[in-house]
């Protein structure tokens, strides 16, 4: 099975830079957006048959939002951690037989942190809510999160720590997710690779120079490690500000895990 998770910074935008080659080319069994900037109505995607499509759309016009695009029909769908009470759309979870998928596009804490402390509520709250499904099956989880975990995560670590996205109480979350039973898959496979972002700024020659940070992710509950075969990113895809980051499973064995449990 392969999963694609893509913050398109606009999907409209997206759209007229090569989104529909680059999504017919992957054929993605599950295929997530993050930062979809539209509200429904405003865009009509001829994915073909395949694909059932499912949108939560913010609030407020041209911001956030998410969708996801499969080819498995799930058993419920899910907007934000309670029906309707996620007015900028962040949230999406799919249940399907042997597993829960949750794209998430977590609340950036500002240039000023001006949202730093709403933003680790949040934190908080999420991770509850991923707990509470794992106990039920495993959880894989996508998105952009928002925060770079690590040093290795981000070219100039020294010089932007404390800055939104790489301040100590973002990063200890992220730490605290993980111990909580969720693994980050691309440091699963390739823990010490290097210059390996999803995140450019626009500034120029910024993403030319590889000058990035990775704070786009898939994580899974920590007992689907012998159901992953891959995780990368697509550095080259452009389109975005980020690229797509992909995880490969192991339908069979997903399957197995899920008996286990039951």
């Amino acid at each position: 099975m392969k999963l694609i998770s893509w913050n398109v910074n606009g999907l409209r935008a997206c759209v007229n830079k090569g989104f529909m080659d680059y999504f017919q080319e992957m054929d993605a069994d599950i295929f997530c957006l993050q930062e979809t900037k539209l509200q429904e109505g405003q865009i009509d995607l001829d994915l073909g048959d395949q694909y059932s499509q499912y949108w939560n759309y913010a609030l407020k016009k041209g911001y956030s939002g998410t969708a996801v695009f499969t080819k498995h029909k799930p058993l419920s769908v899910r907007y934000g951690i309670e029906e309707n009470e996620e007015p900028e759309g962040r949230i999406l979870t799919l249940e399907f037989e042997t597993f829960y998928l949750v794209n998430v596009y977590t609340p950036n804490a500002k240039r000023d942190l001006s949202r730093l402390e709403e933003r680790l509520v949040w934190e908080d709250r999420f991770r509850s809510y991923l707990q509470q499904l794992d106990a039920i099956k495993p959880v894989i989880v996508c998105g952009d999160l928002n925060v770079a975990h690590q040093e290795i995560d981000l070219k100039n670590a020294k010089s932007n720590h404390g800055n939104s996205g790489f301040t100590t109480e973002e990063r200890e979350k992220m730490t605290t997710l993980q111990q909580a039973g969720f693994t980050d898959t691309f440091r699963y496979f390739y823990p010490e690779q290097t210059d390996a972002y999803s995140w450019w700024s626009y500034m120029p020659k910024v993403r030319e120079r590889n000058i990035g940070w990775r704070i786009d992710y898939f994580l899974v509950s920590t007992r689907l490690h012998d159901s992953l075969l891959d995780a990368r990113i697509d550095f080259e895809i452009l389109g975005s500000d980020h690229c797509p980051v992909h995880l490969i499973i192991d339908d069979e064995k997903l399957l197995s895990v899920s008996e286990k449990q039951a």
